[in-house]
């Protein structure tokens, strides 16, 4: 089943951000900027293959319009506890919303920390937070 299906999506270039729901609440905007072409497999998890800003250097009005649209996909997919929605913004300044992930990566160099990090949660408190969220 299913061989004759096909799914296909635009390629959309432009300039990558994430934002990061705990809870209730959207953390930071990150602008990610892959040295090379393209923020692959290796520009993820690679040190030095990838530039995060966190929060990024973007509009306060353009930050606040990506968390709102993240907290609503978060929602609108049923996420519960914590997740990571993925946006693109085309040379038009279209944004597009390329995925949400139900669990973001939480290493060291994984992005949903650094967020925290930047709404004043340390790694420790952010781990409790996530164990708090998901008992309650």
């Amino acid at each position: 089943g299913g061989g004759d299906v096909v799914m296909y999506e635009a390629y959309v270039e432009g300039h990558e951000f994430t934002v990061g729901i705990l809870g209730e609440e959207a953390l930071p905007v990150v602008e990610i900027e892959p040295v090379g072409e393209l923020f692959d497999f290796e520009s993820k998890y690679e040190p030095g293959m990838a530039v995060e800003t966190v929060p990024a250097r973007i509009p306060d009005e353009l930050a606040g319009a990506l968390q709102a649209e993240a907290l609503r996909v978060h929602r609108l997919l049923r996420m519960e506890h914590f997740s990571r929605v993925d946006f693109m913004m085309d040379a038009d300044g279209g944004v597009w919303c390329l995925e949400a992930n139900a669990l973001p990566g939480l290493t060291g160099n994984s992005l949903f920390p650094k967020a925290a990090r930047a709404a004043g949660l340390e790694f420790a408190e952010l781990c409790e937070r996530i164990c708090l969220t998901g008992c309650g």
